[in-house]
């Protein structure tokens, strides 16, 4: 009789099969019918959708939660939002981006969202916003893996001390390599930019994760230059484009040729469908672009595509609560993928694909797994995305970090049912 620190009992896997899980410390031990074990404690999830954590590859820890700091973004411009942040930066104190960015950490946890990948700024030459998230990414360790982009905010030519200052910021351990091509003074600047940032990961051998293309432009066509620079410097698999949302204007012909080149050198996209559909199109009067980049037909090519939350309460964006269910739930709608299979598709954007782009090791539900998981209350990945449930108990590396009641309406109306749910089956 096996005996375990933990047991989930009866949950219904995202693939439909129904196990238990059982961990040791903090990976999976087993996952099957594990009837007849004992645990230091059981958790019983019959009925309910057992996943591996919620992971996102795209945010915005130094800025989050600055929301109405120093001033409110008039415009809903992403250009005034910079404009703002730069403001914002210059007059915040390390303690207070470490306050906030824990606390958004915090709500990161309530929701299953167990994996971050955030962007800090490295146009300062203070770097505090580097300080202050390479600290919180120690504090969370124990629950929370925290990867951090150095990212030149202002531009890598375009601010004079923007080259040195991400230099150091990846000598003091930053983990990933960014830019922002099309922020550059010109478009041969922000192909020199894309050119520079990739040599300086290959020689480092890190990852890189670059904003790429967020504007309206169609002449914006630096994720060109991206595929280009990952093949020459044998970087496919470890190259991600953020945002890309020039795509959704570029003429059908030339996304013809591009697509191709992204696949061929293993290129991620990173669309982010709450921001992108906020920030673009703002100089549109009608007809409004979405702004959203081509997820389906990427995906059609064989690319990898992750969906990201990018900002919550800040310069940017006014919203937000860490879900990165409601990024699915409008990433869904944006890109209309509502046949059920690019729905269950949404949900593997927020959760497997992301682990991949991240390169996360030891991710998912299988025996020799890290034990991070989230019981929600929801029958199947589509019905989660449909509800956006609670979280009815979020484990971290082996560690119950958060709990909720199954918190059902209760209905005082004559002949009918007294409890609601709002779960419903196809033909229920």
């Amino acid at each position: 009789m096996a005996e375990f620190d933990l047991i989930v009992t009866g949950g219904t896997l995202p693939d439909g099969r129904v196990a238990d899980i059982g961990i040791r410390g903090d990976r999976i031990a087993a996952v099957g019918d594990l009837g007849g074990s004992t645990a230091g404690r059981v958790i019983d999830a019959t009925g309910d959708l057992v996943s591996p954590p919620f992971v996102d590859p795209h945010f915005h820890l130094d800025a989050t939660l600055s929301y109405g700091t120093p001033r409110i973004n008039a415009s809903g411009t992403l250009l005034e939002g910079i404009a703002l942040w730069g403001e914002l930066k210059a007059q915040t104190t390390v303690d207070e981006m470490v306050d906030r960015a824990l606390a958004y950490c915090d709500w990161a946890v309530s929701m299953g969202l167990l994996a971050i990948r955030s962007h800090v700024d490295t146009c300062d030459d203070t770097l505090k916003g580097v300080e202050a998230l390479l600290h919180v990414r120690e504090r969370v360790k124990p629950y929370l893996d925290l990867q951090l982009v150095a990212f030149p905010q202002d531009g890598f030519f375009r601010d004079p001390t923007a080259r040195a200052n991400t230099l150091r910021a990846l000598d003091m351990g930053v983990d990933v390599v960014g830019g922002i091509p099309h922020f550059e003074r010109t478009m041969e600047d922000g192909r020199a930019s894309v050119r520079a940032l990739c040599e300086i990961a290959a020689d480092r051998g890190l990852l890189v994760d670059m904003h790429c293309d967020e504007t309206d432009d169609p002449l914006s066509r630096h994720v060109e230059t991206l595929a280009y620079e990952t093949q020459r410097l044998g970087l496919q698999g470890r190259v991600a484009g953020s945002h890309l949302t020039s795509m959704h204007s570029m003429d059908n012909y030339y996304v013809s040729k591009l697509l191709p080149l992204m696949a061929e050198a293993g290129l991620a996209a990173i669309p982010n469908p709450l921001i992108n559909i906020v920030l673009q199109g703002r100089h549109d009067s009608y007809p409004k672009r979405r702004g959203l980049t081509r997820v389906k037909e990427m995906q059609a090519h064989g690319i990898r595509v992750g969906w990201g939350q990018d900002c919550v309460r800040d310069p940017w964006y006014s919203l937000g609560t860490a879900d990165m269910l409601d990024v699915a739930f409008m990433g869904l709608h944006v890109a209309q993928m509502t046949s059920p299979e690019e729905m269950r598709r949404c949900f593997d954007m927020v959760t497997v694909e992301n682990a991949a782009i991240l390169h996360l090791p030891d991710y998912g539900l299988h025996e020799g797994a890290l034990a991070s998981l989230v019981i929600l209350d929801a029958g199947d990945p589509v019905e989660a995305i449909r509800l956006r449930p609670d979280r009815l108990a979020v484990i971290a590396k082996g560690r119950v970090v958060a709990e909720k009641a199954r918190n059902d309406s209760h209905l005082s109306l004559d002949g009918r049912p007294a409890r609601v749910r709002r779960r419903h089956r196809a033909g229920e």
